[in-house]
């Protein structure tokens, strides 16, 4: 069993565990950031990532078809991305290119969550509308998405895995360095995208997140770097921010059951399972 393996099976009742350590922390002083609460949520600040200055910029708009979000006050539009990007790939420039001509004949290209799709890391990052959750325990943080209650484990102090299977998030293990948890994410399938624009990615995806708590505690911010050579010339390196709401605990919700009737448009399908679960 490997020492990821033997994390998850270390932690069958995380919420029960973080309750204890929070206690225990109570007593001793704070040891760690604390980005859990029952009641506590994030709330993605953007749908972008912002470039941190002086280094290599992340997509953006096209500049002739900038994009225009819900409540803006116009028609809203489905984003085109500026391939002129020279940090970007051939490759990588050539998939973005078919997006855009997807977007240009028609196709309502939405973000990958709004149809019900897990949407990887970094993207996880920039899920919106809804807030995440922390459950932080000694061995294991979860982070629970509300919408869909999208998950993504990270495991405390393990090494990776030598051959990791990739799954929708990746296989994620962190450490604390003070008041920053430093989360290490790699072996992601290659059926999600690095942002919005739906950006491409590689089986060799490597992001690391440094998500610490800034204007006293009310906001949250990913220090992010995206390195993957099959994307990028030089890696990227871009934050995402989240402002604190206090809504209560975590509601039920399940994206599939809209159905794609909901959308009156060219999409791609939700996901359907090709077997019954039981």
């Amino acid at each position: 069993m490997s020492l990821i393996e033997q994390a998850r099976h270390a932690v069958p009742a995380a919420a029960a565990l973080a309750l204890t350590w929070a206690a225990s922390a109570d007593a001793q002083g704070p040891a760690h950031p604390d980005f859990s609460a029952m009641t506590r949520g994030w709330l993605a600040m953007g749908t972008d990532f912002k470039p941190v200055p002086g280094g290599a910029q992340p997509v953006k708009d096209d500049p002739a078809h900038p994009h225009v979000g819900n409540g803006q006050g116009k028609q809203s539009s489905f984003r085109v991305a500026d391939t002129n990007n020279p940090n970007l790939t051939d490759s990588a420039k050539q998939s973005l290119q078919k997006t855009n001509e997807d977007v240009f004949r028609g196709r309502a290209v939405f973000s990958r969550e709004a149809r019900c799709w897990p949407t990887g890391v970094p993207t996880y990052d920039l899920n919106q509308a809804q807030p995440v959750y922390f459950v932080q325990t000694p061995k294991e943080v979860v982070m629970i998405w509300q919408m869909d209650h999208q998950v993504r484990h990270i495991y405390l102090d393990v090494p990776h895995t030598q051959n990791p299977n990739p799954p929708w998030h990746g296989e994620s293990v962190g450490h604390y360095e003070g008041d920053t948890l430093v989360v290490d994410t790699i072996g992601q399938n290659t059926n999600t995208y690095v942002d919005n624009y739906r950006t491409p990615h590689s089986e060799r995806l490597h992001v690391t997140e440094r998500f610490h708590l800034t204007n006293g505690g009310k906001n949250l911010r990913a220090d992010i770097v995206v390195d993957d050579p099959a994307t990028y010339k030089q890696p990227l390196k871009i934050f995402q921010t989240w402002r604190q709401v206090n809504q209560g605990p975590m509601a039920e919700s399940s994206c599939a059951e809209s159905g794609p009737g909901f959308f009156d448009f060219d999409v791609e399908p939700i996901p359907t399972a090709a077997k019954p679960d039981f």
